[in-house]
């Protein structure tokens, strides 16, 4: 892993996309959700978690394919890494809801308490996930603020590359 010499502003665009994540990630898979199942007048409103992550996840997205043409190389593949993961985040999202939808046809529509046990198992890769992401992202966050880079993300996008710096 390489370190890079960046200006602070370039430190600090890169770390944008890592804490839209972790943001999407904390606040909104894990607080609200838990927040929303734990009152029982909210739980319909624990609908609203995958609409709000999949509107920062196509943000993500989005960014990340217009950060290729109008960003610092550094910046650019910062947004490039966080995009990566959220395609693979949007992948285990759909996965698990073709599992819960999967349940519920396999139930005939009538979701009996024993059911919902296997709605928690087809939940846990997701969980996990969320939690492998959050570490992931955090070390993002923790690279881009101090100006490093992994090899491959440097392999994979050289167009306009900075010399790294010794150590």
């Amino acid at each position: 892993m390489n370190r890079y010499a960046i200006s602070e502003d370039t430190a600090k665009a890169a770390k944008w996309p890592h804490e839209i994540f972790l943001i999407n990630l904390i606040f909104n898979h894990i607080l609200l959700f838990v927040a929303f199942l734990s009152a029982s007048s909210l739980q319909k409103l624990a609908l609203i978690v995958p609409v709000i992550s999949f509107v920062i996840l196509a943000y993500i997205l989005w960014r990340a394919r217009k950060s290729l043409r109008v960003d610092p190389w550094f910046v650019k593949c910062h947004w490039q890494l966080a995009a990566r993961r959220s395609r693979a985040f949007v992948i285990m999202l759909g996965i698990m809801v073709v599992v819960m939808i999967a349940i519920y046809l396999i139930s005939g529509g009538n979701m009996r308490p024993q059911h919902w046990a296997f709605f928690g198992v087809g939940i846990m890769p997701t969980l996990v996930t969320v939690l492998v992401l959050i570490v992931m992202e955090s070390d993002a966050l923790h690279l881009a603020r101090f100006g490093k880079m992994p090899d491959w993300l440097v392999q994979r996008y050289p167009d306009g590359a900075l010399a790294p710096v010794a150590d």
